[in-house]
């Protein structure tokens, strides 16, 4: 009896784990597969009369119309990144937004002339990849005309890589691929490796996804299931085997920027590498600076072309003389005193803790004992210096951590990592009287996790149009364990973060709650092409003739007058010159269009109504035949380090020119000239931003604080507000553009 007791047992335990290793291998979901692009293609009168108003607009403020100008997004994920396919779960999302949706959206609702996508390589398995390169090929595919396609769709990833240290962190950088010919594609994108094996060990096992499937809901929750179990067991790729002799089904990784562009090089296709993301705090260690991208092979000068400047994670332009922690001798972080400009997030915690311990009745002595303490614990924290004060919330911080005289800045700003700054720097390892420096173009996009390349077109929409969705699940909802912190007691002591040894994981470890507040519907990059084909559109960017836009498509042409030897050509932006005498330049800016509500016919007739409701939630770019006006130009001057040492912040003068625009629906021009260069002997940098009436835009007002006399936040008002999910977060803001540099290399070789 005992026997058959044991028998049965053993033969329920066996078919109860067959039963939760099938559930946790996603038989009861779906595979994320890459959807259907929708066939055809934007009218050809739509693409000529489109051509046609940037002619006419070029024409009547002086400028020519060859090459034209054209506007894209080079920053696109879809529900193949896991980030995204987590935000498309229930009570978060709207569900899958695969490869399809993101060809639809570009081409139909925010009809762009170029777009790339750029999933997560990290999470990329070889079937998502081929679906990928299928989906992309398929979009381009619809476009007409190669000649004159109504849109150039663009194949790349994402290198996803976080350093848990200022050593060790390069951040976040997006591939993209010239061609998508077969014979041009690698094999496998290459992913970075810290951020793998910090996912490999997050991946629950099969058995632990089998309870998970037993007690989640059927559909979405399923499809996760799915999705992770896809991803668990793939072998990583050999580190040292060159990428032609490895197998295809591995994932292919690196752990830093040489080993990218190794690995790049190994393949031996066109591509190009964008750093995005170099100011954003979410996940930047406080105090890390780009000077170490500079060296050696650090930075490839022929791939590493461009930044980004803006996206939908704000402003990553301007530089700052403060950091959020400082080191000492011994490399310690220590944390730096509150400036009127900038309250350090290490500080407020010990505000917070010292605040506490007073209500408590304990002393001053104690109390400031405690708040010195938790400034330390909060240092040493990193980006997790939320959790070193138990219970904190969004109130508590204040803004602290934040820029507060930028224009839409990244959350928790790191200036160390601005285009200022990275333009200043010098490298003298090499060659001390002719140091390395970085020569980037700017442009701008919209990093959309919703498959919606250029939401910016309208400031309307939040939820889907931004990150900021505004609705975590609650807490009996499956997904709330990976996202929501459990509640804790509000004590008047801190606490140092142990990343060893805590009881939170996920996207529990990051600051979500305040960073909801400064996500915006993202920018645009603009190239200045010889034609609408892949071949121009890939020209202009290799050779900086790009700009970014905040979100409209402001026309911007910046030009120098009398670079020698050009035989009265102007040099335009992104272009790299070395002369003598002072340089002469001029800017022309051309405002966008007003938007009318809704969507244009030719939107209405490609796409089926249910799909226009989703995708584009009837709302596309759709332009009156009336231009937003330029109020103002600045001219922006940085003149990069020739000795060791030199502080950026003597180097970057912003605004060093601004001139008011008058009222003119036709547009603004100055012409302008650098007085010093002659004299001052040095390289410099030169660039132009270009602002539009203010209008109202999504999270522009971030965490809408209320200031006291002296200019401190007393009070924050966070997305969303009083209006609930459904609140756009609507405040006033000035639409830009930011103009590649001009390189002017003094001619006497000084620097």
């Amino acid at each position: 009896m005992v026997q058959k007791a044991v028998m049965w047992l053993a033969i329920l335990v066996v078919v109860g784990l067959g039963v939760l290793y099938a559930y946790g291998s996603g038989i009861r979901g779906s595979h994320e597969g890459p959807g259907q692009v929708t066939a055809g293609r934007r009218p050809a009168d739509v693409v000529r009369q489109t051509e046609a108003s940037v002619a006419d607009a070029a024409a009547d403020i002086g400028a020519r119309s060859d090459p034209q100008i054209l506007f894209g997004d080079f920053h696109v994920h879809t529900t193949f990144s896991f980030d995204a396919f987590m935000m498309s779960m229930p009570m978060m999302g709207e569900g899958a937004h695969p490869p399809a949706d993101a060809c639809d959206f570009a081409r139909y609702c925010s009809a762009l002339d170029f777009w790339s996508i750029n999933d997560h390589a990290e999470q990329i398995t070889q079937q998502h990849w081929r679906e990928t390169i299928d989906s992309v090929r398929q979009c381009n595919d619809m476009a007409g005309d190669p000649n004159n396609p109504d849109m150039v769709s663009f194949l790349g990833w994402e290198w996803t890589q976080v350093g848990d240290s200022v050593e060790n962190h390069y951040g976040h950088k997006n591939v993209v691929l010239a061609s998508l010919e077969e014979d041009e594609i690698p094999t496998r994108p290459i992913a970075a490796g810290a951020t793998i094996r910090r996912a490999t060990s997050a991946l629950p096992n099969r058995l632990a996804l089998g309870v998970f499937g037993l007690m989640a809901p059927s559909g979405r929750y399923q499809d996760l299931i799915k999705y992770f179990a896809e991803r668990s067991g793939t072998e990583l790729c050999d580190l040292d085997t060159d990428v032609r002799d490895l197998p295809d089904d591995c994932l292919e990784y690196t752990d830093t920027p040489v080993g990218l562009y190794r690995k790049l090089d190994e393949w031996g296709f066109d591509s190009i590498v964008i750093p995005h993301g170099t100011t954003w705090g979410m996940y930047t260690p406080p105090g890390s600076t780009w000077d170490k991208q500079l060296r050696g092979s650090m930075h490839d000068p022929n791939r590493q072309t461009l930044i980004e400047v803006y996206s939908g994670h704000g402003d990553s332009e301007v530089y700052r003389d403060w950091r959020g922690v400082d080191f000492d001798v011994d490399g310690a972080p220590v944390c730096p005193g509150p400036r009127p400009e900038y309250l350090p997030s290490c500080w407020q915690a010990g505000e917070i803790i010292r605040e506490r311990c007073l209500a408590s009745g304990d002393s001053e002595d104690e109390c400031e004992e405690r708040a010195a303490e938790e400034r330390d614990f909060a240092a040493a924290a990193g980006v997790q210096v939320h959790l070193t004060v138990p219970g904190a919330e969004i109130g508590d911080w204040l803004d602290a951590g934040q820029c507060r005289d930028c224009d839409e800045p990244s959350f928790n700003y790191r200036p160390g990592g601005s285009a200022q700054y990275v333009l200043a720097l010098g490298d003298f390892d090499d060659d001390p009287d002719n140091p390395r420096r970085f020569r980037f173009g700017f442009m701008a996009s919209s990093d959309n996790h919703f498959a919606r390349p250029g939401t910016g077109y309208k400031e309307r929409h939040r939820r889907g149009n931004t990150e900021s969705n505004g609705m975590a699940p609650s807490s009996d909802n499956p997904m709330a364990r990976f996202f929501n912190r459990p509640e804790e007691e509000k004590r008047a002591s801190g606490r140092p973060f142990d990343p060893d040894d805590t009881p939170f994981s996920g996207w529990m470890l990051f600051e979500l709650e305040r960073q909801a507040s400064f996500f915006l519907t993202g920018g645009l990059i603009a190239v200045q092409a010889s034609g609408r084909d892949r071949d121009s559109i890939w020209k202009a960017v290799q050779d900086r003739r790009v700009y970014g836009t905040s979100g409209p498509r402001i026309l911007l042409w910046f030009d120098l007058l009398n670079s020698p030897g050009t035989r009265g050509r102007s040099v335009p932006m992104g272009g790299q010159v070395e002369m003598q005498e002072n340089p002469i330049f001029q800017v022309r800016a051309v405002g966008s269009f007003e938007q009318k509500p809704g969507c244009p016919d030719y939107a209405v007739r490609g796409l089926e109504a249910e799909r226009l409701a989703r995708l584009c939630k009837n709302d596309c770019y759709n332009p009156s035949d009336q231009r937003r006006l330029i109020t103002r130009i600045e001219i922006v001057r940085i003149r990069p380090q020739i000795r060791p040492g030199e502080d950026v912040a003597d180097l970057v003068d912003d605004p060093w020119r601004s001139f008011a625009c008058a009222p003119d629906p036709f547009g603004c021009a100055v012409t302008f000239h650098d007085p010093d260069f002659q004299n001052l002997g040095r390289d410099t940098v030169y660039y132009a931003r270009v602002y539009e009436e203010p209008a109202p835009a999504i999270n522009a007002g971030n965490l809408r604080c209320d200031y006291d006399d002296e200019g401190n936040c007393i009070a924050v008002s966070p997305c969303p507000g009083p209006g609930g999910a459904d609140d756009d977060c609507l405040e006033e803001h000035e639409p830009r553009a930011w103009s590649s540099p001009i390189f002017v290399d003094h001619g006497a070789g000084a620097g």
